[in-house]
């Protein structure tokens, strides 16, 4: 296992942490008639619709 040298300053670590952020998921219209936004390869939590067709059902 490979072991650091020198300890990591505070700074340093902080400046390579920054980096890490989350980002917004992107969207994508359901195909259902109300177009509710969806995050793709998911199904519709409205309509139940995944690539067109029902997968789950919705009372």
């Amino acid at each position: 296992m490979a072991v650091p040298k020198r300890k990591m300053s505070r700074s340093n670590t902080r400046h390579r942490r920054a980096r890490w952020k989350a980002s917004v998921p992107r969207l994508t219209p359901c195909p259902c008639p109300r177009r509710e936004m969806v995050v793709p390869h998911r199904t519709c939590g409205h309509c139940g619709l995944y690539k067109g067709r029902q997968v789950v059902d919705q009372p």
